[in-house]
């Protein structure tokens, strides 16, 4: 949860206690904008009408409600009207719902905040407030707004909105703001953020972003765009439906022509085209499909990935090729102390001190700033110090104290080496160890004492005589998790390439510490790289695991070459020479906390927590919501094609027709809410699972398209043959129209159980919901002669369970998974 600063906001604040005077406050609210996290999202029944008029199907009973009415069938006209009661109440909640993921995100978030203003504290609509606010926080109240804590005492916050996680996290103050002329980088513990609520303690915090550039506001602002854009798979979709409404049209036409040639008519003909164009609507995909991408977007965005453009919510399930960073990506970005190698006369607590008598204290050294860190005992603070430099790779500290005056050296193990009385073989045996500690990616450290005598002492860098202290070996400890999701990626055949600037051998030590390529990890430099693919071609990449010595030249050519080999890749960047690279990339992940503003602003993805764990996340989170997409559309393709087929069929062969509109409503009733709610409630699984060969399938594999033909065509067979059996004894046409409505509702219920394999509430919902009504309908004599149906016997529902598991053998046993 680390944050830049930009310190241009904080513009003529002189202390941590000042606040803004209220024409301060205008001028800000002017450049900056209102503090509006959450807008306004459109409700109540004017916009459920507005999105419920674009409905096909409420047309369609109008229309055929009107025809019904002017033959007189008032009965069968006041049935339909009543039939639009329920749509529109299934309307209201699926467009509810379609917002719940934006509208469920302000709930968390502060309506009033306490603020100083023109040195008064007071309180004012959160929406009022602008960068450079001092706002006071209390204890079981919300952060109004992004902004830095100056002071607190015994704070701590639920950051579970924004992380996942439910542990309270301390806050710390920042009481001296930086003040420097760039941005600046402050760790999360100093942050308070909108939509987190503390827990403990009390705070001042001054605001540094308000609306939409606060984190929560950039979720809301991703969810809506998500909604909103076309991707490629949308527009392949939108193509698809543009093809089947114009063949169904012209089969509309082809119907009444045809039923009106037969001597049905010009109300049967007219009203057979109209259902089964109602029947041939494909209007469920591109809904279903919308859906799905604002729900991806706002759950990939609690994965900490935060979506800035659609597309990637198609394609992060898809990755077969990660090209990272090492430093702040798969390591934590930071020094620390791993070893301590004290020489005989030392031990390890001394020889840090001796150490950190030799490091500044006001430095923004990361190295001097972990050996500060982890000394223990009384401070030693050197009264003179000669710091490190290039040219002299070291840095003494001259300290007077108790035991006399002496001095401190610490740097390169070669050049403090060099300043002590060591025998050769002492040497030899020092070397040996910092060579062992370099070959493991280590950054090795010696340190050196020498007594002085303070009469003969003229104040100049001591430069012999000192005695060998030992060494001290650094390394950027691997994050927390990195190695099991190497080991996840390996598993789901995803390759995983570190690209990083370090030298070869400190690349290869880490990649063996995460288990990337094993215990001897393929390293390449990047001049050897480019070399190879020029002479070669890029085929070998794919054995590849480190990238060492790369410049951002590099890094563009290696993401190239994996798309030339069919790989769909995700890179990561944080800095201005990674833009070229995130532009090329499939996916261009961007580090949200330590990242530059023109690496995050290409980028499609933002990544909140910097942590590579949360990228392979993303790609399951990504997977599973593709799955689910996948298993949405193959049941709207194996019910649709019975449907319509049937639909067709048997009005043009000379049979009375089998659907009437109300029949129509029934299924749709059945059909919509299945599409949408039952496949995108699938329980999450955000493990990797391997995919079929290196390289991204496409939206449906052979064997699915078969297995969904299969089904298909075995319910078309399952429905006619129904029809034909019942309406062959005795020429009851209501009695056929049962048989055939019960085998495609049976057929429904049983390709929703073995697609979505009664895993989560809708899923088991909708299949008792629609065999329960199937049976009242058809059942109840009184409901079934308003359908214009009548009541089955035994036989016939024998025949009906029958048709529903031969719908459901085929995804039953996995052929949809494959």
């Amino acid at each position: 949860m680390r944050r830049t600063l930009p310190l241009e906001r904080l513009e003529g604040i002189e202390g941590p206690a000042q606040g803004l005077t209220e024409p301060q406050a205008d001028k800000r609210r002017s450049r900056y904008g209102t503090n509006q996290i959450v807008e306004a999202v459109g409700g109540g029944w004017r916009s459920v009408a507005r999105e419920t008029v674009k409905d096909p199907m409420l047309w369609f009973l109008l229309c055929a409600s009107a025809l019904f009415g002017l033959v007189g069938e008032i009965t069968e006209a006041a049935v339909l009207l009543a039939a639009m009661l329920p749509l529109f109440g299934m309307d209201a909640y699926l467009h509810r719902r379609t917002q719940a993921s934006v509208e469920g995100l302000s709930g968390g978030l502060a309506s009033v905040a306490r603020v100083v203003r023109d040195n008064a504290s007071k309180s004012v609509p959160a929406v009022e407030l602008v960068p450079g606010d001092l706002v006071i926080v209390e204890a079981g109240e919300a952060f109004p707004a992004d902004g830095v804590i100056v002071s607190c005492d015994r704070m701590q916050a639920d950051e579970s909105a924004l992380t996942g996680e439910a542990f309270p996290v301390f806050k710390e103050a920042l009481p001296d703001l930086p003040r420097h002329d760039h941005e600046t980088g402050v760790d999360g513990a100093h942050w308070g953020f909108a939509g987190t609520r503390a827990l403990t303690g009390r705070a001042r915090l001054r605001i540094v972003y308000t609306g939409r550039e606060t984190f929560y506001g950039e979720i809301v602002r991703s969810a809506l765009r998500g909604t909103h854009e076309r991707t490629p798979l949308q527009r392949e979709v939108a193509g698809l439906v543009v093809l089947l409404v114009v063949t169904a049209v012209v089969i509309c036409v082809i119907l009444a022509w045809v039923r009106i040639r037969q001597g049905h008519g010009l109300i049967d003909g007219i009203l057979s085209a109209l259902t089964l164009a109602v029947a041939a609507m494909p209007e469920e995909f591109p809904v279903v499909m919308t859906f799905f991408l604002g729900v991806g977007v706002y759950r990939l965005a609690k994965r900490q990935a935060l979506v800035r453009r659609a597309v990637v919510v198609e394609n992060i399930g898809r990755v077969s090729c990660i090209c990272s960073d090492k430093t702040g990506t798969l390591t934590e970005g930071r020094l620390h102390l791993a070893h301590r190698l004290p020489a005989d006369t030392m031990d390890e607590d001394r020889l840090l001190r001796l150490a950190a008598a030799a490091s500044r204290r006001e430095a923004d050294d990361p190295m001097d700033r972990a050996i500060l860190s982890t000394a223990t005992g009384p401070d030693v603070v050197p009264e003179i110090t000669f710091p490190f430099t290039e040219d002299r790779k070291r840095e003494t500290g001259i300290i007077r104290g108790e035991d006399g005056l002496w001095a401190a050296v610490k740097g390169a193990p070669e050049v403090v080496m060099d300043l002590c009385d060591l025998t050769s073989e002492e040497r030899k045996t020092w070397e040996v160890r910092t060579r062992e500690l370099a070959d493991t990616g280590h950054k090795v450290i010696a340190c050196a004492r020498r007594e002085l005598d303070a009469t003969r002492w003229a104040g100049g860098e001591p430069d012999r005589g000192f005695r060998f202290a030992g060494l001290l070996a650094f390394e950027d400890p691997v994050r927390a998790g990195v190695p099991e999701s190497i080991e996840i990626c390996r598993q789901a055949r995803i390759h995983v390439v570190m690209v990083t600037g370090d030298h070869r051998i400190t690349a290869a030590a880490v990649a063996r510490e995460i288990g990337l390529g094993g215990p001897s990890p393929e390293v390449l430099d990047g001049d050897e790289m480019e070399e190879r693919i020029r002479r070669e071609g890029g085929a070998f990449v794919r054995g590849v695991d480190v990238i060492a010595r790369a410049v951002p030249a590099q890094k563009l050519v290696l993401v190239r070459t994996f798309q030339a080999q069919g790989d769909i890749v995700a890179v990561t960047g944080d800095g201005v020479n990674d833009v070229p690279a995130l532009q090329a990339a499939d996916i261009g992940i961007a580090m949200g906390g330590r990242g530059t503003r023109s690496a995050r602003e290409v980028a499609a993805i933002v990544l909140m927590d910097d942590n590579f764990r949360s990228i392979v996340r993303a790609i399951a989170e990504g997977r599973q919501l593709f799955a689910n997409l996948r298993l949405s559309f193959q049941y709207l393709l194996m019910i649709h094609i019975p449907l319509v087929v049937t639909a067709a069929m048997i009005p043009l062969a000379g049979y009375p027709l089998l659907y009437l509109p109300i029949h129509i409503v029934w299924l749709e009733m059945i059909i919509h809410p299945t599409a949408l709610l039952v496949f995108q409630d699938l329980p999450d699984d955000v493990r990797l699972h391997p995919r079929d060969g290196n390289r991204p399938s496409g939206f449906f594999s052979r064997r699915q398209w078969l297995a969904i033909v299969l089904v298909g065509t075995l319910v078309t067979a399952a429905v006619l043959a129904s029809y034909d059996r019942s309406l062959g004894i005795g020429l009851d046409v209501d009695h056929a129209r049962a048989m055939a409505l019960l085998v495609l509702t049976v057929a429904s219920a049983g390709m929703t159980a073995a697609l979505s394999r009664l895993r989560g509430w809708a899923a088991r919902v909708i299949v008792a919901a629609t065999l329960g009504f199937s049976v009242a309908f058809i059942q109840t004599p009184r409901i079934a002669a308003i359908l214009h149906l009548k009541p089955l016997h035994l036989d016939d529902w024998a025949v009906a369970v029958g048709a529903g598991l031969i719908a459901s053998f085929a995804p039953a046993i996995g052929w949809f998974r494959k």
